[in-house]
C-alpha cells in the first residue's frame, strides 16, 4: 500500500477526476486542489469558474478527498498573461498554455504543494514520465491524438521529478469509460478550450478590452492595397477567414481563397496572398530563439548540430529536421525534410527523439532560400 501524498490540480474536467481516481486507487493519500486564477470575468457571461468549482467538489465528495481552494489569479497576471499580451503587441501569436505549465502549474502550484509537504503533484495531462539512471525523461502520450507533451516541453527535470500523469497511458475514451463507470457526473463533460484559465471567447473582443486597434492596410504579395485590417494582432500566419477581402475578380485566382502569407510590422501591413498551391506559406528553414532543454544531457549533447523530430503546432506529426544552434546568441537554425506550412513567429517548435520531449524554443520567423 502506497503511503505517498500528492496533491492534484481539479480543473472540474473529466481528465483531472479520474486522474485523482486512479491514484486513490494506488494508494495515494490524494488532495485536490482547484486553482481560480482568472477573475476579470466574474461578472460577465464568460466566467465559468463556478460551474467547474462545483464539478470539482462533486468529485472530491465522491472519491471523499478533501479540496483546497487556492486563488493565483495575481501570478497568472504578471507572469502569463501580460506576457501573452506584450506578444500580441508584437504582432505575434503566442501560446499561453505553454507559459502557464511553466509558470503556474508547475510552479507557482508546485510550490503551493510543498508547503502542503506532499510527495508529488499530478494533473489530467496526456503525457508520461520516465526515470532512468537517475534522470528524469517527459515521453510522449501514448495517445498520439491527446499527447500534450508539445504544451509541457518549457519544464524543467527538477519540475518533472515530483510530477505524477496518472492518464499518460490512456486515450481520451477509456477516459471517460472510467468515469462513467464509477459514477463521476461529469464524464460526459465537453473538454475546456480557449485560452488557458480563461476559457473560449470572440477573440477579438476580448484582446480589443486590453490592446488599442491600430489599423492598417491588407496589401498582396505583388503590394497591391486591397483593403484594410484591424490591427495585425488579429491575425495569424496561414489564416483564411474573417479578411473581408472577397470579390477580387481582377485577379487570376480570385476564386481561390485569400491566405495571409507575412506581416509587415515597420509598415503595419497584412500581407496576402492567393492561389490553389499556397506556395508563399511553405519554408523549409527556421528561426528560433530562447532554446530550452528540459535534461542538462540534452543541453550537453547538442550544443552544434543534430538530427531529429520536431512540431511546430500542437497535434502536428512529428516531422524529420536538422537543427543548427548558433551558439552565443541562443538561437538555432532548424532544416526541415520537407516544407512546413505557415510557420508562425511566437509559436513554439519542439524536439523529439522517439518517444523523449526534448525540449523546444520560440520562433522568430521562417527562412527562405
Amino acid at each position: 500500500m502506497c503511503n505517498k501524498s500528492v496533491v492534484i490540480g481539479m480543473s472540474g474536467g473529466v481528465d483531472s477526476s479520474v486522474a485523482a481516481l486512479l491514484l486513490k486507487q494506488q494508494g495515494f493519500n490524494v488532495t485536490g486542489v482547484f486553482m481560480k486564477n482568472w477573475e476579470e470575468d466574474d461578472k460577465q457571461n464568460y466566467c465559468h469558474a463556478s460551474q467547474d468549482l462545483y464539478d470539482a467538489e462533486q468529485v472530491c465528495n465522491k472519491l471523499n478527498i478533501p479540496l483546497c481552494k487556492v486563488n493565483f489569479a495575481a501570478e497568472y497576471w504578471e507572469q502569463v498573461f501580460s506576457i501573452f499580451l506584450q506578444e500580441y503587441q508584437s504582432s505575434r501569436t503566442p501560446n499561453p498554455d505553454v507559459l502557464c505549465n511553466k509558470e503556474i502549474k508547475f510552479k507557482v502550484f508546485l510550490n503551493y504543494a510543498k508547503q502542503l509537504n506532499a510527495d508529488f503533484i499530478a494533473t489530467g495531462h496526456y503525457a508520461r514520465i520516465n526515470k532512468n539512471n537517475n534522470t528524469t525523461y517527459l515521453l510522449t502520450g501514448t495517445d498520439s491524438e491527446k499527447d500534450q507533451s508539445y504544451f509541457l516541453h518549457g519544464l524543467t527535470e527538477q519540475q518533472l521529478e515530483n510530477c505524477l500523469f496518472p492518464l499518460g497511458e490512456l486515450n481520451k475514451k477509456q477516459v471517460r469509460d472510467i468515469a462513467k463507470k464509477f459514477h463521476l457526473d461529469n464524464y460526459d463533460k465537453k473538454d475546456s478550450t480557449g485560452i488557458c484559465f480563461i476559457g473560449e471567447r470572440k477573440f477579438k473582443d476580448f484582446l480589443e478590452k486590453y490592446i488599442p486597434n491600430q489599423p492598417g492596410e491588407i496589401i498582396t504579395d505583388t503590394n497591391e492595397v486591397i483593403g484594410n485590417h484591424d490591427g495585425l494582432m488579429y491575425y495569424t500566419i496561414g489564416q483564411r477567414k474573417g479578411l473581408k477581402i472577397g470579390g477580387q475578380t481582377k485577379y487570376k485566382h480570385h476564386h481561390n481563397p485569400w491566405y495571409v502569407i507575412d506581416k509587415n510590422i515597420n509598415k503595419n501591413q497584412l500581407i496576402v496572398s492567393n492561389g490553389s498551391n499556397n506556395n508563399n506559406l511553405y519554408a523549409t528553414k527556421l528561426l528560433a530563439s530562447n532554446i530550452h532543454w528540459i535534461n542538462q544531457s540534452s543541453a550537453n549533447n547538442n550544443q552544434d548540430n543534430f538530427a531529429c523530430y520536431a512540431r511546430i503546432r500542437y497535434r502536428q506529426s512529428s516531422q524529420k529536421c536538422w537543427v543548427n544552434t548558433i551558439a552565443k546568441k541562443n538561437h538555432l537554425i532548424v532544416k526541415f525534410n520537407e516544407p512546413q506550412r505557415a510557420i508562425t513567429p511566437g509559436q513554439y517548435i519542439v524536439f523529439y527523439l522517439g518517444e523523449t520531449c526534448l525540449g523546444g524554443a520560440t520562433i522568430e520567423k521562417a527562412l527562405y532560400e
